[in-house]
């Protein structure tokens, strides 16, 4: 499923996918930058290079340090209803909830 239609968190920190939350990429990175590591990404992806993947999504701010500047912990990798994320989680609707398993 495309990751626009995942339930995003509203802070835009967070989409879901397989039932936890996953980091978004950085909305302050430039178009031509996100272009380049999405295509780095891809690349690495297709030809399996597993440090080739975490560079690019590092550059996307999918991993590595958080992007934000608020002191908020990073929730990548767990279920909504075990954050702080749990009453926006709970205010989805099923089929919402199920775009996210």
């Amino acid at each position: 499923m495309p990751r626009k239609d995942r339930p995003h968190t509203t802070d835009g920190r967070y989409l879901v996918a397989k039932g936890i939350l996953k980091r978004c990429t950085n909305p302050a990175i430039d178009d031509s930058t996100r272009r380049r590591a999405v295509k780095k990404l891809m690349q690495a992806r297709m030809s399996k290079d597993k440090p080739a993947t975490l560079e690019a999504k590092i550059e996307l701010g999918e991993a590595g340090p958080v992007w934000w500047d608020d002191d908020q912990p990073d929730y990548s990798g767990q279920h909504p209803s075990e954050t702080p994320y749990a009453a926006w989680w709970d205010s989805l609707s099923d089929d919402q909830r199920q775009s996210g398993s």
